[in-house]
């Protein structure tokens, strides 16, 4: 007898899958290994940054009240007595009319609280005039205008990317504490499975979800072991499935979740007692979208087809692993685009379709990336975006402004509706 499964909402199944979550201890990695990681800790400044007030331009280092009866009919003539390189200091205090000649990032010299730029002057050997006044602290970057001592520049839970590490290694973080990536076991199902290197044959696929979701993971940075393909028999399945989980903190498997003669993946939670969150959810493509824990590890059940398989990874997996990583902002980027053709299908379940989305500087549009069903491949290759099409929703016409999720960028929203 053929199971009745009933589908639940896109968020239902993601609020179901995230509570299950259990956040990996944290590490200490060099700050040169820490691109991708997840900050398991708040960075506090430890010193003001600039730590002095310095020069933000090539120019002189004056005393603003020597300056303020300059004018073009009355020049103002400095005497320089000095010369600061960056990572330089001038130690003597500055007299009237005196100047120090100054490179960008330099301290200013005791008594200077102003900078004139090289092209605001007339020079003549060790000397030069200007024709305006300058405000105090005209010209200076201030101690603390970037950062104050003791306050908390990045918060608990954030991505390190590149701008990260530049912060981290300002305020001397040699290392930094993350939160440990978890590691994911990757099983294909399939008698209709050929790897990758071997020759067509009738009724045969080469398996494309295997290195497919290895992208997905690797876009990540997460490390993965592939299982290969799982075969036809119950209970290798079983075991195979019981020493990936064993081996890895989250098990992804491809195929078999429907309700065929030889889709075994339901059997196999059965058989484990694994714990079911739901399998149907109310998306196209993707209905087939299982998931399960056992043992607190979490068991995604993706659809064989090739775009249902990478729509339901990055709308379940993705923000789970993230969460496990103690990231908060663990969802794909939400934006909106002007929609470029019509499309006319219904949509009785929230529609997910494989885009182009581009942004001129004006305006954003989005594009569907060609063929659409759920065993495309075509279209996952093209595309760099899901375009949402909510359920009960049908006609969209060009012109209209859609819901859109940014596919490979590094960081993400904390909430999202869908």
């Amino acid at each position: 007898m053929v199971e009745i499964r009933r589908p639940i909402q896109v968020n239902d199944a993601l609020e179901k899958v995230l509570s299950q979550v259990i956040p990996l201890e944290a590490e200490e990695v060099e700050l040169s290994k820490s691109y991708g990681t997840i900050l398991a800790e708040a960075i506090i400044a430890p010193h003001d940054v600039p730590l002095f007030n310095r020069s933000p331009y090539d120019g002189y280092a004056i005393r603003s009240v020597d300056s303020i009866h300059a004018s073009g009919s009355n020049r103002i003539l400095f005497h320089v007595v000095g010369h600061i390189g960056a990572g330089d200091f001038y130690h003597n205090e500055l007299r009237e009319n005196e100047a120090v000649r100054i490179m960008t990032g330099a301290a200013l010299p005791y008594g200077a609280d102003a900078v004139v730029m090289f092209e605001q002057t007339i020079e003549k050997d060790n000397t030069f005039t200007i024709r305006k006044p300058f405000r105090y602290l005209e010209n200076v970057s201030l101690q603390g205008e970037d950062a104050k001592k003791g306050e908390e520049l990045i918060s608990k839970g954030q991505l390190i990317h590149p701008g990260v590490m530049a912060l981290l290694a300002t305020f001397g973080y040699a290392f930094v504490k993350v939160s440990k990536k978890p590691k994911v076991g990757i099983l294909c199902t399939g008698s209709e499975l050929l790897q990758v290197n071997d020759s067509l044959q009738p009724g045969k696929i080469r398996n494309s979800n295997g290195p497919m979701i290895e992208g997905q993971l690797a876009r990540m940075g997460i490390e993965y072991k592939s299982y290969g393909i799982l075969p036809d028999h119950l209970e290798d399945c079983q075991n195979l499935v019981r020493k990936a989980l064993d081996e890895n903190d989250c098990v992804i498997t491809t195929g078999g979740v429907s309700v065929g003669d030889f889709d075994f993946i339901p059997k196999i939670y059965k058989q484990l007692n694994a714990q079911v969150l739901f399998n149907k959810v109310a998306m196209r493509p993707g209905s087939v979208t299982s998931c399960a824990v056992l043992d607190g590890k979490l068991l995604f059940g993706l659809s064989g087809n090739p775009s249902a398989c990478y729509i339901g990874f990055e709308i379940f997996t993705r923000p789970a692993l993230q969460k496990m990583m103690g990231n908060v902002r663990p969802f794909l980027p939400q934006t909106k685009a002007v929609l470029l053709e019509n499309y006319s299908k219904p949509n009785p379940f929230t529609r997910f379709i494989r885009s182009i989305y581009s942004f001129d500087g004006n305006q954003a549009t989005i594009l569907p990336a060609g063929f659409n069903k759920s065993n495309a491949v075509s279209s996952i290759a093209k595309g760099n975006a899901f375009m949402v099409l909510p359920s009960g929703t049908r006609s969209f016409k060009k012109g209209d402004v859609v819901d859109v999720l940014l596919l490979g960028y590094e960081d993400g929203v904390s909430t999202w509706n869908l």
